[in-house]
């Protein structure tokens, strides 16, 4: 018998243009590569299975994931693979600073897996590489984007509080109602109190947090996060476009339109983040040197009205 032709993929399911990009090529992205090996490093960009890896790396831009390669979470949008966790690399600190140093940045961005089966939820590796690239790369500065550190002491997060970095970042991820299905192993309330905190504290310090969209919400849930954003004193806001990264993690809801990015970017200025980006392909560290620029001009212009 014949089988049934297969339904075609509904209009806002469809992966549309303004989503595609270059497959990375090239020696500058192999070089990028080779160092990232050679110091036995992890990176977001092919953990995560990141878009812009090519764009990036070409550019000698890695976004490096402390803690091992393996998170104790299972969220559903991610990539990164679930499990037991290797014992913490003591040796990863420099490592980091090594590859910063060799990589000339200027700006460089932290992650981490969650590391649940930490005491500290890995918060004190955290502080050990800025610490190495303080020493080593006095010049770069320096943005980390966290875990949550959930049912973890107070103390972890005032210890990197205390480490200084240039910007915080931890993103919310998505909406509120799709935290069970989405990001089950996290508290949405949980994730704004860590970023006021951080303010609350060292209001020095830029925090920067962001949402994929295309998984379900609605708009008016988008404009009611960056409220609660703002209300935690959040200065910058991105938001990019969910893709799938296999056929077990959660299906794409839609393709946002460009146009509607534009206009979450608008009204999100309005609402008087900092900075804004918002693109089909923006990431939590793409772009992220230019921006923490602009970051420090939007803060020295906040300041010179006052």
């Amino acid at each position: 018998m014949t089988e049934p032709l297969a339904s075609p993929a509904s209009p806002r399911t469809r992966k549309p243009d303004w989503i595609r990009v270059r497959a990375p090529i090239g020696e500058a992205f192999s070089q990028t590569r080779q160092l990232m090996r050679r110091l036995n490093l992890a990176t977001v960009c092919e953990e995560a299975a990141c878009p812009n890896i090519g764009e990036c790396w070409t550019k000698k831009h890695a976004t490096v994931m402390i803690l091992g390669d393996t998170c104790t979470r299972a969220c559903a949008f991610c990539n990164v693979k679930t499990g037991m966790p290797r014992a913490v690399d003591p040796l990863e600190p420099q490592h980091v600073a090594d590859a910063a140093a060799e990589l000339g940045l200027e700006h460089i961005v932290i992650t981490s897996v969650d590391r649940d089966d930490l005491p500290d939820g890995g918060a004190s590796q955290f502080v050990k590489v800025i610490e190495a690239l303080r020493r080593t790369t006095p010049s770069t500065t320096i943005e980390i984007l966290t875990p949550d550190f959930r049912n973890k002491a107070d103390a972890a997060l005032e210890s990197i509080i205390a480490a200084r970095p240039d910007v915080y970042n931890h993103n919310l991820e998505t909406v509120p109602r799709l935290y069970p299905t989405i990001r089950p192993g996290a508290r949405y309330y949980a994730s704004l109190r860590l970023l006021e905190t951080v303010k609350r504290l060292d209001p020095s310090i830029f925090t920067k947090s962001g949402v994929m969209v295309g998984l379900g919400e609605e708009r008016m849930e988008i404009h009611q996060v960056m409220d609660d954003m703002r209300s935690a004193n959040i200065d910058f806001l991105t938001i990019g476009q969910y893709l799938q990264p296999t056929p077990r993690h959660a299906k794409v809801a839609e393709f946002v339109t460009p146009q509607t990015f534009s206009a979450y970017a608008a009204i999100a200025r309005a609402k008087g983040f900092l900075l804004v980006a918002s693109s089909p392909l923006t990431r939590s560290s793409y772009h992220a040197g230019d921006d923490f620029a602009k970051l420090r001009a939007a803060r020295e212009a906040q300041l010179a009205k006052a």
